[in-house]
C-alpha cells in the first residue's frame, strides 16, 4: 500500500451524520431507504445505476470512499462546503472481504476494476496525490482528474466503528459538526482542514 494511504474519505453532508452514526456509511441502494441528504450529481448517479463490477455486484450495492476527498467531487460542491464534512474512515476497510478498488471515478467509462491488495499498485497515486490536476496536455488533463475520483468500493456499508473523525473547511463548520456529535456521544475528532476543501 501506498504509504500515502493513511486513512479513505467519505464526502458527507453534516445533517446525515446521526444517520451516519446509527447505520454507518451505506450504499446507494440502502442509503435510498432512509431518509437523507445527497451531494452526488444525478448524471453521475444515472451512469453508475446499471453498472455491474465484473465478478462483483452493482455499483450502487457498495459503499464508495475516495482515496483523497480533494478532488474534482469536493471541488464542484465548493458552494455547499460549509455543510459538508468528510468523514475520515481508517484503512483497515480495505481488508473487508469484498473490496473493489477502481483507478478512477467508477463511473466512468474507462474505469478498471480490481481485487484489493492488488489493486493498489495500479492505482496512480502521484495523480491521486497531487495538488491539481491542471495539465497543459488535455489528455494528461483528463486522466490527472479521472484518477483523483479513484475509489474503495466496499460492499453494503462502512461500519460506524471504521470511522475515526472528521474534517471541515473552517472552524464554523467543525462547530456544527462538534455539536452534532456531542449529542450523540460519539467520540471522534473534528479537524478544520481548509486546504483539503481547496482554501
Amino acid at each position: 500500500m501506498s504509504h500515502r494511504v493513511v486513512e479513505l474519505h467519505c464526502i458527507m453532508p453534516i445533517e446525515n451524520l446521526p444517520s451516519v452514526y446509527q447505520r454507518g456509511i451505506l450504499c446507494h441502494d440502502a442509503a435510498s431507504a432512509v431518509a437523507h441528504a445527497s451531494v452526488a450529481k444525478q448524471e453521475i448517479q444515472d451512469r453508475r445505476v446499471g453498472k455491474t463490477v465484473p465478478n462483483g455486484m452493482r455499483l450502487h450495492q457498495y459503499a464508495n470512499l475516495y482515496f483523497c476527498a480533494r478532488n474534482p467531487m469536493l471541488y464542484l460542491r465548493q458552494q455547499e462546503h460549509s455543510a459538508l464534512c468528510v468523514i475520515r474512515v481508517n484503512r483497515s476497510v480495505l481488508d473487508l472481504p469484498g473490496v473493489v478498488i477502481s483507478d478512477q471515478n467508477a463511473a466512468s467509462n474507462w474505469v478498471r476494476f480490481f481485487s484489493y491488495p492488488a489493486g493498489l499498485s495500479m492505482i496512480n497515486f502521484d495523480y491521486v496525490f497531487a495538488e491539481s490536476w491542471a495539465d497543459p496536455d488535455e489528455q494528461t488533463h483528463w486522466r490527472k482528474k479521472a484518477a483523483k475520483c479513484a475509489e474503495a468500493l466496499i460492499p453494503n456499508s462502512v461500519h460506524p466503528s471504521y470511522i475515526t473523525g472528521f474534517y471541515t473547511c473552517d472552524q464554523q463548520a467543525k462547530q456544527c459538526v462538534e455539536a452534532v456529535i456531542e449529542s450523540l456521544n460519539w467520540a471522534v475528532s473534528v479537524t478544520v482542514n481548509s486546504h483539503l476543501f481547496f482554501r
